[in-house]
């Protein structure tokens, strides 16, 4: 199967978006990890509405879960093609693995302290 270009930039764009909503849609139903982060963003939402965080307060809680989303999205799809290329286990593809969810985890720890700022605040 030949991949044909579209030279078109409307077009050319709407396909984009089409297939990045294919690849959260895929991403949200299928992989646990991310069920768990998206469902921690709908619940931030949901905490941010009811103690009426401040707008700057949105941006960065925002800006923190969509991190953590990005990074994981990432995780995944290099754990998808380390193990199309070597489906069984090499200590070396082992070691990308946990290089990439060590990102993860960067990512997660810092949206935990933000929101962390975020909340505790409320509560006392």
């Amino acid at each position: 199967m030949e991949f044909q270009k579209d030279n078109s930039f409307f077009s050319g764009r709407l396909k984009s978006v089409g297939f990045a909503l294919k690849g959260a849609y895929k991403l949200i139903t299928t992989e646990h990890s991310v069920m768990v982060q998206f469902s921690l963003a709908v619940l931030l939402v949901i905490a941010g509405f009811y103690f009426h965080i401040s707008r700057e307060e949105w941006m960065i809680q925002t800006l923190a879960f969509g991190l953590v989303l990005g990074i994981e999205s990432l995780n995944t799809a290099v754990e998808k093609i380390a193990d199309f290329i070597h489906p069984e286990f090499h200590d070396r593809i082992g070691f990308i693995k946990d290089i990439a969810a060590g990102a993860v985890m960067f990512a997660a720890t810092a949206a935990i302290v933000v929101g962390l700022l975020i909340y505790v605040p409320k509560f006392l």
